[in-house]
């Protein structure tokens, strides 16, 4: 009779690097929504109809905080973070280029800034 608890401690294991790994890929994702949301003007926000730059970088850096202390994928901190980087990453962010809410915040000719 093959022992199962080798197998199963080796699958537990290997599931929970992948679990680990997962919380870390989405650790730096909200980091990298923190810190765009950081180096963006104020005046963009305003300009793009958004909520206020010091929202979006406290939201985005209390789920970095909580993701760095508490690395699991379970806890609703995490998913609500998840949620408001998602959230900036695809309505925020892209309304902040529209406006011209660069870091560098020169005027956008055809080919980048000028």
């Amino acid at each position: 009779m093959p022992d199962t608890t080798l197998a199963a401690g080796a699958l537990l294991a290997t599931f929970g690097s992948v679990t680990y790994l997962l919380a870390m890929a989405l650790m730096l994702f909200k980091a990298f929504c923190l810190v765009d949301a950081a180096t963006r003007r104020e005046d963009a926000y305003r300009a793009a109809n958004k909520l206020k730059k010091v929202f979006w970088v406290a939201v985005l850096a209390i789920a970095v905080i909580w993701d760095f202390f508490f690395a699991r994928l379970d806890g609703i901190l995490s998913i609500a973070g998840l949620i408001a980087a998602i959230v900036y990453m695809v309505d925020v962010r892209p309304a902040l280029k529209e406006v011209g809410g660069g870091r560098r915040g020169g005027q956008q000719g055809p080919y980048g800034p000028w």
